[in-house]
Formats: C-alpha cells, structure tokens, sequence
C-alpha cells in the first residue's frame, strides 16, 4: 500500500507494463500458493479466494493459477512457500512493513535489509502501530454504474458492522475487523458491486505526513521495493 495514495498504487498496477508482468504474475502465485496452504478449494477458503479474485483482475492466465494452487497444497512437490514480515522505519521516520513470499528466508532477510541500507533506512520494531483489517475497495465509476447513493450505502455498511468508511474522489475504501470480512463481502455481493480490492492489510492506527523532500525518497524505496518478486506488500503509516 502507498502512502501517499491507495488508489494510485491500485491503478499503477493495473497499469503495469508488459516488461514487469511476469514480475506481477510471480507475486500474484505466491499469494495464492500461500493461501492454499490452508485448503485449495476457495469456496471454503476465502483467502484463496481473495487471491485468485485478484489474479483474474490482473488479466493472470487460468493455468498460472492452477498451478499456483496446487503448489501451495503439496500436489507439485518442490520448495515450499512462506509468508516473511519486515518491520522498518523509512524517510521522515515513517513506519513500514513489507510482507513478502519467499522460500528462502534469507535470502530475502539480507534482500530487504540491503533495500532499506541503500535508502537510508533501517529495519526496526513498528507493528506496534499495526493492526490487521479487512480492506474493501470500491471505485466511483462502479458505484455511479450501479447508481448506489453512497451516503445510504455508507449507512448500510455501518449497519453491517464495518470499523470505518473512508471517502474520496476515487471512491469508498471500507475497513472491516477480520472476523466480519467475509460477511462485509458477501453484503456488497447482493448490492451487485464489483470492488476493486478486497485484501487483508495493515492498517496504521496512528498516522503521519511527510515533507517534499521525505516523501520523493519513500517513492524511491517503495518502488525498489515493489520491483522485488518476493515482496508481496507494503504497508506504511503515511497519511493518504
């Protein structure tokens, strides 16, 4: 996730360019390898269900994640995914963690540490700061296309018993506590709408702006970052 904008981190990837498509496709099969540990059938697993929601979106071919799923549950064999956690403070003293899929951990420890070496940056303790949401997605061309009033339905997801309800220019990003994630989903489903993200991430309960000069060097780090295949997320307490 951006710091600066969490729509502008979904478009940029959606946008992706043909030379970093296998980059995207490589950390679309990990998530979903790694939900699969918990079961291949994403009817039952709404985690893999989630990932593989995400793929299709991103255009990723039928047999990718296929094989994805059955590397996840063992049917492949080889080595065997994990899910890696990185706690790190960047520039201006924002507070990050980046999530990655590796089957090498350190390789990926001395990665990540060398990324953040090179940016002026350090890994340290900030999950403090941290707590896990449901975050759902929902973009203002779907809900003019679906002609949803949005104060009624920001009335209705409250009633569901969403945490938060963040508007902007670009549309709705809703927070669920993890336990209604599901259920949140499911509701949206019977109003017809289509998000545009549905996903399980760190959420910063206290957040900070950055300077000019601070948030040109988090871009920097963050897009090193995100060109790496193993890392799968970033989260950071920036201000959107």
């Amino acid at each position: 996730m951006s710091g600066h904008s969490k729509w502008a981190t979904t478009h940029r990837q959606k946008a992706v360019v043909d030379a970093k498509r296998g980059a995207i496709f490589t950390k679309l099969a990990n998530n979903i390898s790694i939900a699969a540990k918990q079961g291949g059938d994403p009817d039952m697993n709404p985690a893999l269900r989630t990932a593989i929601d995400r793929a299709r979106s991103m255009s990723m071919p039928k047999d990718n994640i296929e094989r994805a799923i059955k590397k996840g549950t063992g049917e492949l064999g080889g080595d065997q995914m994990e899910e890696l956690y990185y706690e790190a403070i960047g520039p201006g003293g924002v507070q990050m963690i980046v999530k990655c899929i590796s089957d090498n951990r350190n390789r990926s420890a001395a990665t990540i540490r060398h990324l953040f070496n090179k940016n002026n940056s350090s890994l340290g303790a900030v999950m403090w700061n941290f707590e896990q949401k449901g975050v759902i997605m929902l973009s203002r061309e779907e809900l003019s296309a679906k002609n949803k009033d949005i104060d009624e339905l920001e009335l209705s997801l409250i009633d569901q018993g969403v945490s938060d309800v963040a508007r902007d220019e670009d549309g709705m990003i809703v927070y669920a506590e993890l336990a209604d994630f599901q259920k949140i989903q499911d509701f949206l489903q019977t109003l017809d709408l289509k998000n545009e993200s549905a996903e399980i991430e760190y959420v910063a309960k206290e957040k900070i702006a950055l300077n000019a000069t601070d948030q040109e060097k988090f871009d920097k780090l963050l897009e090193e970052l995100e060109d790496n295949e193993e890392v799968s997320a970033v989260y950071s307490n920036i201000l959107d």
